[in-house]
């Protein structure tokens, strides 16, 4: 992937690739944060946990609500001017968030942060279509979400550790900062296309005809995409399975094993850890795995397969903290993993120039997913409580979370369906 093209062209595109990865971290840190420093928000603004989910979830809503947008951006102004002012929008939401002094203005900064970081995923996948070549679609994917899940990491055990010496508040201040200098950066250094720096596409480096660019308006490619029956096998798998993991682990795993299994922040957090390092790696696998086997529909069904069977066992096993627990949570993140595949796959039944489209419809799922996931759960452990607090944080039984684990095992199950109505590219592009 990287012998056949000049030097100064690997440079480039991997500082572009850097930039937009480091804003992608930051991505990640604020979908998983929320679960860490969830006895802290219901304490800080004496929420119950529908409250909690709900603020959890505005980063999810106005997530979902973007990517269809964002894909359009993509698609027509390119990476750079989507990261540059996701980043500046990101950065304000996450110093609000950090010096809100109350419920509504924390939804506002969290919202903020969901409106900015919508566009970077999308606008990062469409960049990685015309900076690498597509032999290698599957593998980049997988590269890209395994270090953004660095941030995802960070914002488990890293962050609990952090919070031992300084206020949760002054976290996300320095996030925001972070970010706005992310922006700046990019706007200087990150391009959208090789032919913008004076190369040729990737594709006439390696010999091979430039794809046809767009000729008609957006709004016509648009529903083209909504409309193309092959993508939307995808936004059901990513609803299903990444929507649900990213709202279980992101937010109600910890207050699970505090409550239940009677552990602490930072013992609960080593749990959330290791199926977030599960699920980077299983990124990484799936899409090289993918791509060698130049197969994906078996991957997807295998991944959605084995994530309900983790589902499942959180159910029916009677495990606790140890090493049944942590297997539990490296087979969930790990097969979850597999999601990466879908976006190939959506790529390859698209025509290239409806790629940032195509993606975003079905990462679209996958957040509308997370959105919808994390307040039913916080609603169906209200159903059943009993009313107990601790410190202000409300605690809730072994009975309460079964209901909420059904609606995970529910999630699960609706991805192996889908992963049924996948249309095999056989890794190249079909449309």
């Amino acid at each position: 992937m990287t012998n056949t093209y000049p030097p100064r062209f690997q440079q480039v595109r991997w500082t572009i690739f850097t930039l937009l990865i480091l804003a992608y971290m930051l991505v990640f840190f604020h979908r998983m944060a929320p679960g860490v420093v969830a006895s802290d928000l219901s304490a800080a603004f004496g929420i119950s946990a529908a409250a909690l989910g709900s603020l959890a979830a505005m980063y999810y809503y106005i997530y979902t609500a973007m990517q269809i947008p964002a894909g359009v951006l993509a698609d027509t102004l390119g990476a750079r001017y989507a990261v540059f002012l996701g980043n500046l929008v990101a950065g304000v939401g996450s110093i609000m968030f950090g010096l809100a002094d109350t419920f509504a203005v924390a939804s506002t900064g969290r919202f903020l942060v969901g409106l900015g970081v919508s566009v970077v995923f999308v606008g990062l996948m469409k960049s990685n279509t015309v900076w690498f070549s597509e032999r290698h679609y599957g593998t980049i994917s997988g590269a890209t979400i395994l270090l953004g899940n660095v941030g995802a990491i960070a914002a488990t055990g890293p962050l609990a550790l952090l919070l031992v010496y300084t206020d949760w508040r002054n976290v996300f201040v320095a996030l925001g900062l972070l970010a706005l200098a992310l922006a700046f950066a990019s706007w200087w250094k990150v391009r959208d296309r090789p032919e913008d720096m004076g190369f040729p596409s990737v594709r006439e480096m390696e010999g091979l005809p430039a794809h046809p660019l767009r000729h008609q308006h957006w709004i016509s490619d648009l529903r083209h995409v909504l409309t193309h029956r092959r993508l939307w096998p995808g936004f059901v798998y990513d609803f299903g399975v990444t929507g649900s993991l990213f709202g279980f682990v992101g937010l109600w795993a910890i207050p699970l094993l505090r409550d239940v299994h009677g552990l602490d922040r930072g013992d609960a957090s080593g749990y959330t850890t290791v199926a977030l390092v599960a699920f980077a790696l299983g990124c990484l696998i799936s899409g090289s795995f993918s791509d060698r086997l130049r197969r994906r529909r078996p991957v997807l069904t295998g991944g959605a397969v084995a994530y309900a069977g983790a589902c499942g066992a959180f159910l029916i096993l009677p495990w606790g903290p140890g090493p049944v627990a942590y297997l539990l949570f490296t087979v969930l993140g790990l097969s979850a993993g597999c999601f990466v595949v879908a976006y190939a796959q959506a790529k390859e039944v698209t025509a290239p120039a409806l790629s940032g489209m195509a993606i975003a419809l079905v990462n679209t799922g996958l957040f509308l997913g997370a959105a919808l996931f994390q307040p039913l759960f916080g609603w169906m452990l209200d159903l059943g409580w009993d009313g107990t607090m601790v410190a202000g944080v409300p605690v809730y039984g072994a009975a309460d979370y079964r209901n909420g684990l059904l609606l995970l095992f529910g999630f699960a199950l609706l991805a192996v369906f889908a992963s049924l109505g996948f249309t095999e590219t056989r890794c190249r592009n079909i449309a």
